[in-house]
């Protein structure tokens, strides 16, 4: 039986593979949420097809998104890293990234876990939309806005209402499946993830 997928996901088997597995699955690790953190950032003006590819290399390169140990990257770290050609070789997104390890920290510090802190702005709950079209989605929402705003407030980097948006479907904290997609269904809130 053919299953019917979200239009973006149909150009490349590694896109279908990522809707199929992970995009808007409920994410409440913090080290996975800091890796979206990450990519989410490096992605800025690129495609999130390119960040796929370039994604176990991310893994390698920091420490595979240990926040603790990202925060305490140095100067010679940072030239290897822009030396790196696995990742996306841009100064701005590398030092962003190790800012946002210091930000994370103390977000966690803060709250107990980023976790906690993140999911807030969705009063712990996924909120499950109704897209018919692809055309629907949007690109920021009033949650993106505050989220964004806080992060900035809090020194986070690369984080627009548009990426703070882009991590709340990657993450889970929204579902923006459309409805025909075969995902809708299996991840609106309170049923049971399957395949």
């Amino acid at each position: 039986m053919k299953r019917t997928r979200c239009p973006w996901a149909l150009s490349d088997a590694l896109y279908i593979s990522y809707h199929d597995t992970e995009w808007g699955v409920p994410v409440h690790e913090d080290r996975k949420l800091f890796e979206f953190l990450v990519l989410e950032g490096a992605q800025a003006g690129l495609s999130w097809l390119t960040v796929l590819r370039k994604r176990e290399n991310y893994r390698v390169a920091f420490d595979n998104f240990d926040p603790a140990t990202v925060a305490n990257y140095d100067a010679h770290k940072i030239a290897r890293l822009l030396e790196n050609p696995g990742i996306i070789r841009n100064r701005r997104k590398i030092e962003g990234a190790i800012n946002n390890a210091r930000a994370f920290l103390r977000v966690q510090n803060e709250f107990g876990s980023f976790d906690g802190y993140i999911w807030g702005f969705v009063d712990g709950t996924p909120k499950d939309n109704h897209w018919r079209s692809i055309t629907e989605l949007p690109a920021r929402t009033a949650q993106s806005d505050a989220l964004s705003m806080d992060l900035i407030q809090r020194g986070f980097k690369f984080a627009g209402s548009t990426i703070c948006y882009a991590h709340m479907q990657a993450t889970g904290m929204v579902n923006d499946h459309i409805v025909g997609c075969f995902r809708h269904g299996q991840l609106l809130s309170g049923r049971t993830l399957s395949l």
